[in-house]
């Protein structure tokens, strides 16, 4: 990996605060699309061991069934890394838009 996910380009950043939001900004992300676009999406969630797994469970879990619901291909990919002090982020980008971007 010749980048850090950091870097990608995204069109929305959500911050979210407990595992309740996480299905929310599935909902959202799924109504904004992964299609067509040259930009992801980046969640920033606390470091809190147990509440970070869920919610990177539930933020990767909820997109791949949202996907396969819209009957898009699942072609996403993604990386989770320590954002600063206070917070893990993920960073959600279509493989198309990678591919695009030249990475």
């Amino acid at each position: 990996m010749d980048f850090h996910p950091k870097d990608l380009p995204v069109s929305k950043t959500y911050e979210i605060k407990d595992e309740k939001e996480a299905s929310d900004i599935v909902e959202d992300m799924m109504k904004l699309s992964f299609k067509d676009k040259k930009e992801g999406f980046r969640v920033l969630f606390p470091k809190e061991s147990k509440t970070a797994k869920i919610i990177g469970y539930t933020i990767i879990t909820g997109v791949t069934h949202g996907l396969k619901q819209k009957k898009e291909i699942p072609d996403i990919r993604y990386w989770t890394y320590h954002h600063d002090d206070d917070h893990y982020a993920i960073v959600l980008i279509s493989s198309s838009a990678l591919k695009d971007l030249g990475f």
